[in-house]
């Protein structure tokens, strides 16, 4: 692989990375201001909304800025309007409704829509190659090209038909070199290369660490007489301990289909904990398991997301680029929502980059989507509810999610009591040893309303040429044995909701010669390994585009 032939290169005004909702917003609304502006958005799903998951619940915000006629298109994805919203706390075999009344206003859904965000997207990318944006799905960008002063130049996308021994096979290709004068990173959470430029730049420099939350999300079809399009559910408390944050969402949509999930954040301390099996045991709870008697379940999937928010968030601009969307981390933690900043920052980088394009700039700093979005709808999104998670960290499910509310309420009028709280540790630094805990049983699935991981993973319709470099590469390839097995029990093979990491013994009997496997071709690419992992061992890579799931309607 030393001799390669040079990468063929294209040069464009802007290169975006990532084609979810924010990069494609930043692409339409560059289109907007000057149709003769080139634009490329390269996406590593085999489709753009191949690897898009979300609830969803959408804040119309950011779509109403983009495309104010929205609304009237026919070909819109989202046509249910929230007409309920529920908030409800759940002990092992009861649930109790909480009042609206009591609710902080930033919490009510009413106004939002429900759908499907991969829809959405794919109806994003058609808005935008009709204003001349060009979308290269299944291609994914594995590299990020500097210049001699250290400004991003561009990107260049991964080599295609490398064998597991990394040699060229007989279908080699050579990735191609995208050049920008500006390139916009939206990977969503933990997006490989927004890793490497926050490491570079040293964009968190001062802020509080980011936190994470791993999002697991099914779709069922169910009985048309339990289905309530508009009816958004959302749920705390059992099966969680009291000391460990997450909660579930089940929202009606549309054509007799729920999305139901679990978000967990990833700073509990439970080695043992399993998040996918935390939410097979919460669709069993009595207050939830008849919405699916009779149902089917259709698709699965997962993925991480930024909770760190307002405090957490890095510098958003750098020499030649930006973050955007989730890889900034603009998630709004307490309402579940991130699409609507994600839309937002995309328009606010497009804007800025488009001044800067008129002006004869380029590769420099885009210092106005820096300085701006703290000002703006986003920062105004995300420092009311700032407090939200770290008082949950710290005080558990009782105390801390009432003081949440509380400094919720005062931030609807102005002020905070708690000014602005810290974080803490990272989220792979809280883990307990396997010593201090009680471990975790959890019930075998009944197939019927509850599942395993591997018939889970079938339904996200996962696919990795098998014949390739493995894309989560260990530092050290002795931890997860040495280190992490005697001590923690290897998480990796719990935290993991796709079965991806194993430790398998030669003599089963005994747990004599375990041996750590990886099964690559399972991953679902939700990122949590390279959050989770005690050690910080395990890195993940992009594979050939167009692996991973390829998800219908998430």
């Amino acid at each position: 692989m030393s001799e390669l032939e040079p990468r063929e290169s294209m040069d464009y005004d802007v290169v975006i990375v990532g084609g979810g909702p924010a990069g494609l917003s930043a692409a339409i609304r560059l289109k907007q201001i000057n149709p003769d502006f080139t634009v490329v958005v390269v996406e590593k799903g085999s489709e753009v909304g191949a690897h898009i998951l979300s609830g969803v619940v959408i804040d119309p915000v950011g779509l109403d800025k983009l495309l104010p006629d929205w609304r009237e298109d026919p070909t819109r994805p989202l046509t249910v309007e929230v007409h309920e919203d529920q908030f409800r706390f759940l002990t092992e075999t009861g649930a109790f409704k909480l009042p609206n009344a009591l609710m902080p206003p930033l919490l009510n859904n009413h106004g939002n829509f429900v759908g499907s965000l991969a829809n959405v997207c794919r109806w994003l990318a058609v808005k935008a190659e009709e204003l001349g944006v060009e979308i290269y799905p299944g291609f994914a960008a594995a590299e990020v090209l500097y210049g001699d002063k250290g400004e991003v130049l561009g990107v260049a996308t991964g080599d295609m038909g490398v064998g597991r021994d990394g040699k060229p096979k007989d279908s080699f290709t050579r990735g191609m070199e995208l050049r920008g004068k500006y390139t916009f990173f939206a990977e969503g959470a933990r997006g490989s290369l927004s890793k490497q430029i926050i490491a570079k730049y040293g964009l968190d420099s001062g802020k509080e660490p980011q936190k994470y939350g791993i999002g697991i999300k099914e779709l069922w079809q169910i009985d048309p007489a339990k289905h309530h399009p508009g009816l958004v559910q959302h749920s705390f408390g059992w099966p969680l301990d009291a000391h460990t944050g997450g909660g579930s969402f089940l929202y009606h949509i549309e054509d007799n289909q729920v999305a139901v999930g679990f978000v967990l954040h990833l700073n509990y301390k439970n080695p043992t904990l399993s998040p996918f099996d935390e939410f097979q045991r919460w669709k069993q709870h009595p207050s939830v398991r008849d919405t699916f008697v009779g149902g089917k379940r259709i698709a699965y999937g997962a993925r991480a997301l930024t909770e760190g928010g307002w405090q957490s968030a890095p510098k958003v601009a750098f020499p030649g680029g930006t973050l955007l969307g989730c890889a900034a981390g603009f998630i709004n933690v307490p309402r579940i929502k991130g699409t609507h900043n994600a839309m937002l920052s995309g328009i606010e980088a497009a804007e800025a980059a488009a001044q800067a394009l008129a002006a004869g700039r380029a590769h420099d700093e885009l210092s106005a989507y820096d300085s701006g979005w703290r000002d703006g709808p986003i920062g105004k999104d995300l420092k009311p509810v700032r407090n939200a998670k770290p008082l949950w960290s710290k005080y558990g499910t009782y105390i801390g999610m009432s003081l949440a509310g509380f400094d919720m309420w005062t931030n609807t009028l102005g002020f905070s009591l708690f000014g602005t709280l810290g974080h803490g540790k990272p989220d792979y630094a809280t883990l307990k040893l396997l010593s201090e805990v009680t471990p975790i049983a959890y019930p075998k699935p009944d197939g019927v309303i509850s599942f395993d991981k591997l018939s889970s993973v079938f339904l996200s319709n996962t696919n990795h040429e098998e014949d390739q470099p493995i894309h989560l590469r260990l530092k050290d390839p002795n931890i997860p044995i040495e280190k992490n097995l005697p001590l923690y029990g290897e998480p990796a093979r719990l935290y993991c909701p796709a079965g991806v990491y194993e430790v398998v013994y030669g003599d089963e009997a005994t747990k004599a010669d375990p041996r750590f496997v990886i099964n690559a071709q399972n991953c679902v690419h939700c990122k949590t390994c390279d959050i989770k992992d005690p050690a910080q061992n395990i890195t993940w890579t992009t594979p050939e585009g167009g692996g991973g799931p390829n998800y219908p309607n998430m």
